[in-house]
């Protein structure tokens, strides 16, 4: 059932900071980064740059379905697009989609699109998959998603796995910051000769062109749309661009991109503590955690700082890897899991080694499209130092909330897609669906971006990363409004269902 929101609680200032050993980024940026769900696709290692030149027209259909080879229940195809579309007569790239046809013809409304998180997540495979839309979705939409520029199947971002390890989790001194502005400026040129010239144009906002092209190539005069995660920031920047193309829009555990960086990274943090905050008082209050009745706070900071320390046998549990795998954990929210994980962790020194490296030749690299959206200018070691003590002093049991890979990472990246407030209004309001403890999207953030876009905040009062596969009340009420086009009353909510 719906009910009126409650007021968020400001969050406690938080204090300490320690500081981590380097280590490597190529497994974790081949995974989730800062709002995908856990399965992210990864490139073929063997895969070309799909790249071709044309001199002919500009028109970009028809799309050409055939069945998808996974389950040919649905069907693949590809779109071919501009490279760059400032030059759309230029170079071409083709855009891997997949589509589901509405299961009840008669009740059909339209094509739903889909728009996948990560970066790095596979549109393509959720659709093929059928994992996260209803059965009223399946049957009044044909279900259509893609595999954003740069991901997946669309000309994938490919990039030597030495060069990627070589970024450090953490840097740790001026030299180590000098090292890396070198080495990334290496690294992004072997990914730019890997991958073609694409890869200067994997920016969010060259994708709201893609995602407005296969809207037309479908025939839909407007756009009906479900963003999750990093697809929300698809999605928000479509409707402040072409505001009056759009049927219908949720925005579910939205990215606000008006932040620039200190504020952006301070919610980041913020969220994260809030969600490992909630960990804590469940296994407070309830028997299903192993660590009920200890002092769980204790536990994980004796276990980081023995990381630190270099105390713990398998070297790749990390400080940051040890909070990257506690936070992927508050995602579903799986609190059982971190609570074993951390119960084995301390008593078996750290035997799970499921953060380590990798030894093929490439890897993926998803974090060329966020560094290609954020603005994160970083002068000196001095400079960040300063941002991971501020980061600390919010999240002191978090310490390296994920979006620290990307200061690493995006050092000296040019930015053709900088954070911006939005300013589009559509004939329908955009629908914002929030969850009060999202480990990553923090609920004051979302609705910020709910008043930017003059849309309707539906907020969910419970806890993980996403609402609608998790509340049948979020689930209900996001089918009822994309179906019907009714959005729920100002400041409506939906009760918390306790993780089992």
């Amino acid at each position: 059932m719906l009910r009126t929101r409650k007021p968020a609680a400001d969050p406690p200032p938080r204090t300490g900071l320690r500081r981590a050993v380097g280590a490597t980024l190529a497994a974790a940026v081949a995974g989730t980064f800062l709002a995908g769900a856990p399965g992210t696709a990864r490139a073929d290692p063997a895969a070309k740059p799909t790249v071709r030149p044309t001199s002919g027209p500009t028109a970009f259909g028809p799309i050409r379905w055939v069945p998808c080879p996974a389950d040919g229940s649905a069907e693949c195809g590809t779109l071919s697009l501009p490279v760059d579309w400032a030059d759309p007569a230029g170079q071409r790239f083709d855009l891997a989609l997949a589509r589901r046809r509405a299961t009840d013809p008669a009740a059909r409304v339209g094509v739903l699109f889909f728009g996948p998180g990560g970066p790095g997540d596979s549109g393509v495979q959720k659709v093929v998959e059928s994992v996260r839309f209803s059965a009223e979705q399946r049957r009044r939409f044909d279900i259509v998603s893609f595999d954003p520029r740069g991901v997946g199947r669309s000309n994938p971002v490919v990039c030597a796995a030495d060069l990627l390890a070589r970024v450090p989790q953490v840097i740790t001194d001026q030299a180590q910051f000098d090292a890396t502005v070198r080495d990334n400026a290496e690294l992004r040129a072997d990914c730019r000769a890997r991958t073609g010239p694409i890869f200067d144009h994997v920016d969010t906002r060259s994708a709201v062109r893609d995602l407005d092209a296969v809207r037309a190539a479908l025939g839909e005069e407007r756009l009906t749309f479900h963003g999750s995660s990093y697809g929300t920031l698809l999605g928000a920047q479509y409707a402040d661009e072409y505001p009056h193309r759009v049927r219908a829009m949720v925005l579910e555990s939205v990215i606000d991109h008006s932040l620039p960086m200190r504020p952006f990274l301070a919610s980041q943090a913020a969220a994260a503590q809030d969600s490992f905050d909630e960990f804590v008082a469940w296994c407070d209050r309830s028997a299903d955690c192993v660590l009920h009745g200890q002092d769980v706070r204790a536990r994980w900071a004796e276990l980081l700082d023995r990381a630190e320390r270099g105390e713990l046998p398998d070297p790749t549990l990390t400080p940051f890897a040890l909070t990257a795998r506690a936070q992927r954990d508050l995602y579903g929210p799986d609190w059982a899991v971190l609570a074993g994980r951390i119960a084995t962790w301390s008593a078996s020194a750290g035997t799970d080694s499921s953060a380590g490296g990798t030894h093929a030749e490439t890897a993926a690299n998803p974090l060329a499209v966020f560094c290609q959206d954020w603005s994160l200018p970083v002068d000196n070691y001095t400079e960040y130092a300063r941002l991971l003590r501020r980061l600390a002093a919010i999240a002191p049991d978090v310490r390296y909330p994920l979006v620290v890979q990307a200061l690493a990472l995006c050092l000296g990246a040019p930015v053709g897609n900088p954070q911006h407030r939005l300013r589009g209004r559509t004939d329908v309001p955009v629908l914002v669906a929030a969850t009060r403890h999202d480990p990553v999207s923090e609920f004051g953030r979302a609705a910020a971006v709910a008043r930017q876009l003059h849309g309707v905040l539906l907020a969910y009062e419970g806890w993980g990363h996403g609402s609608y596969t998790t509340s049948p009340c979020m689930g209900a009420t996001i089918d009822r409004y994309l179906i019907e086009l009714a959005p729920p009353a100002p400041d409506a909510h939906c009760p918390p269902l306790e993780p089992r």
